[in-house]
């Protein structure tokens, strides 16, 4: 969709995503989803970009899968995501205060539900995987203050109406375009701060580990965490099975002193919370958006073609879970032709 749209264009775009979700919403969760699933799957066959720039990003994170693994990988994200957007339309209707139950199962949720009924301001985290919009629709069910940061769509009337149900429960959500003062003003009001972490942040991002390869990742939400003292949860909202229920749980959480004797506090944050979504992913690799570009900016040294520089070598080496085989490893360029255009 383009920016700055008009009537002429909004309006038919509303319309015609409301028919649809009419129609689909009008049938049983499990039928759409088995629909969802066709649908996806015709899509893996029928669009060669995504596919190929997917088995790109999924060969670079396992680089030993044969083609079997490959295709079923991408087929499966492909899938999901077409479920997503029909899990998306139908959460108000399950997820709610006395029918979330029948759809979820709590996974090493202790520690992030202790900080919440503590009151203890956070940032909380996730990735491109599984049910990120559930993870947040079910904090805000059970009662608890959350603002989450997310790109306003083009089209305002469609942006005005997903607002609607993401909000629907008491979750607010924070564009981009006002998100510095409304992200500082959240915790030092005690409230949890949710954030999807594991997008390409270009040239300017910090290049930490991810499947074995660097990957640029924004500053933002380890500055935060650094200049506000609070820690960083990470979890997930893997979808498990056909039916519409989920496993809600938490991979690391990331406390202020955990970081204070560091060299490098930022650099350790970011690589942490990056390796926390890695482990998410790979419990449920097919629920990831591997069409996203994830590598594709690189880092100076590389595209020089030069070593890489002491300092960068430095702050791998200080990850307490580094090895020497994963260095050698991230010391290997990615083909800037690696993804399609």
């Amino acid at each position: 969709m383009a920016r700055n749209q008009g009537p002429l264009t909004s309006w038919p775009q509303y319309l015609a995503v409301r028919a649809v979700t009419m129609g689909l919403t009008s049938f049983d969760i499990d039928r759409n989803l088995r629909t969802a699933g066709w649908i996806g799957r015709t899509l893996y066959h029928l669009d060669a970009r995504h596919r190929k720039r997917a088995r790109a990003s999924i060969a670079m994170a396992y680089p030993h899968a044969d083609d079997a693994t490959l295709d079923l990988i991408a087929r499966g994200s492909f899938e999901h995501f077409v479920q997503l957007a029909i899990e998306v339309l139908h959460t108000p209707r399950l997820i709610h205060r006395d029918g979330w139950a029948a759809h979820t199962q709590f996974h090493n949720l202790g520690p992030a539900l202790k900080l919440l009924n503590a009151r203890q301001p956070m940032i909380l985290l996730t990735g491109h995987l599984g049910n990120w919009e559930l993870l947040g629709y079910l904090l805000a069910t059970l009662g608890y203050d959350l603002d989450a940061i997310a790109r306003p769509i083009d089209n305002p009337l469609i942006n005005r109406w997903l607002l609607g149900i993401r909000e629907r429960q008491g979750m607010r959500i924070i564009t981009k375009w006002d998100a510095a003062e409304r992200m500082t003003r959240v915790l030092s009001n005690r409230g949890a701060l949710g954030f999807i972490a594991d997008q390409n942040a270009g040239d300017k991002g910090l290049f930490v580990p991810f499947f074995g390869r660097l990957a640029s990742t924004y500053k933002s939400i380890g500055l935060l965490a650094m200049r506000k003292q609070v820690p960083v949860v990470c979890g997930f909202a893997h979808r498990i099975g056909p039916a519409f229920r989920f496993e809600v749980g938490v991979v690391d959480v990331i406390h202020p002193q955990d970081w204070a004797d560091r060299d490098d506090a930022l650099y350790y944050i970011t690589a942490r919370y990056t390796r926390a979504i890695e482990t998410m992913v790979r419990r449920r690799p097919e629920q990831y958006l591997w069409m996203h570009r994830r590598w594709k900016s690189r880092p100076r040294h590389e595209l020089q073609g030069k070593p890489m520089p002491g300092h960068l070598r430095k702050h791998l080496e200080q990850l307490p879970w580094m090895t020497d085989a994963e260095l050698a490893e991230l010391e290997r360029p990615i083909d800037p032709g690696t993804y399609a255009k």
